[in-house]
């Protein structure tokens, strides 16, 4: 790795972890807060939460698009000025309806500012060699929520939970914005490649619909322990400090997964990690069913290696199957169904988690499940370097 692929790496991996921090993972420590100030049920606030990652991910595809066309510095850089414009409006926030349109607003944001973009953006620099840049990005923002959700805390009990989005703003446009903008190379001939642009025709074939539905589903349970993951634990039997102490395991599990990644399971073709990071989660159920709460611990250590290293298969194993030829254009949209599944998690799993209690684990070990058979028919395809395109 030679010093400038090391500097775009730590910028980005360091934008990555202040996008998610600043972002998805505000609702946990602020969603209370922002209700009881509104006067409203909190449900409010993660309904409109829902809805931005909604919103993100029907953006998705015109943002891959947008950074393989252009590269990731401009519309990286953009993402930062709408996420502060969100969280500034967030802020001011004194009714539902600018409630409503903060969050919507923080949902283009995500949609041009997470994961995705990033890979999007790596891939359009490095090409088939941008898996250990996606590796590397993924281990700095693998501590968002150890980050973020402390942050956030501390922000809630020292100047309140409005000047905690307005400092959030701040960072966005003191640290994000420029080292997005200094740190990712500018494309030569972006202006030239807009003018002449055509929309390629992506074909959804039966390889697309596996990975959109194994992402879909691995997402959905992502979606609903990063909500939940406390209150499930209890649920099964764990005290409230073993329940909070599984948690704050989840960012060191996430990169301990990812440093496997790199370390050991990067000689590999990434379906291998892929798999395995679809098989942890149930693990960890079986492990907790059959010791009981007191394992709350053990199954947040095997689904957080999991998490961390399927995050890294969402970039990494489009790129090895299809090549990088309008590799984010193909990841938005094999990510849009993941991005929608995540938002829906939340709701549905609270409801299940009602009727069911920690049996729901039974829901989301299913679902990993599925989604672990489901990449077995991949095998039977042999990988192409470039997608097959056609103008419309």
């Amino acid at each position: 790795m030679n010093r400038s692929q090391l500097s775009i790496i730590v910028a980005l991996g360091t934008t990555q972890t202040l996008a998610w921090a600043s972002s998805y993972y505000i609702p946990a420590i602020l969603a209370d807060p922002i209700a009881r100030d509104l006067g409203v049920s909190s449900t409010w606030v993660f309904s409109a939460f829902s809805a931005a990652l909604v919103l993100s991910a029907l953006i998705g595809p015109r943002v891959g698009r947008q950074i393989d066309l252009v590269g990731g510095r401009s519309v990286l850089s953009m993402s930062n000025l709408v996420l502060a414009a969100g969280l500034v409006l967030l802020g001011f926030t004194t009714s539902i309806s600018l409630l409503v349109v903060a969050w919507l607003l923080l949902g283009v944001g995500m949609g041009a500012g997470l994961y995705d973009a990033a890979f999007a953006a790596l891939g359009r620099i490095y090409g088939e060699a941008a898996r250990r840049s996606i590796t590397g990005i993924t281990l700095f923002a693998g501590f968002a929520s150890t980050v973020g959700w402390p942050l956030s805390a501390w922000g809630l009990e020292t100047i309140g939970w409005r000047n905690t989005c307005f400092a959030w703003a701040a960072a966005h446009i003191l640290i994000g914005l420029p080292l997005n903008w200094w740190m990712l190379p500018a494309v030569t001939g972006a202006k030239a490649a807009l003018a002449t642009a055509v929309k390629p025709h992506i074909p959804i074939d039966r390889t697309m619909i596996v990975l959109a539905f194994v992402f879909a589903a691995a997402w959905t349970v992502t979606g609903a322990m990063a909500a939940h993951l406390p209150r499930l634990m209890e649920a099964a039997g764990a005290t409230a400090t073993q329940a909070v102490f599984a948690g704050a395991l989840m960012g060191p599990a996430q990169v301990a997964g990812r440093i496997f990644e790199a370390s050991f399971l990067s000689r590999y073709h990434p379906l291998v990690s892929t798999k395995l990071a679809c098989i942890t989660h149930p693990i960890g159920a079986a492990i907790l069913g059959l010791a009981g709460g007191g394992a709350a611990s053990v199954f947040a250590i095997f689904h957080g290696a999991g998490n961390g290293i399927l995050t890294i298969a969402r970039g990494t194993l489009p790129l090895a199957i299809f090549g990088p030829e309008n590799y984010g254009y193909r990841l938005g949209i094999i990510g849009a169904p993941a991005r929608m599944a995540q938002a829906a998690a939340p709701l549905l799993f609270g409801l299940l988690i009602e009727a069911m209690g920690a049996r729901v684990l039974i829901v989301s070990s299913a679902l990993s499940i599925a989604a672990l058979l489901a990449l077995f028919l991949l095998r039977k395809m042999p990988p192409r370097t470039k997608p097959q395109t056609e103008c419309e």
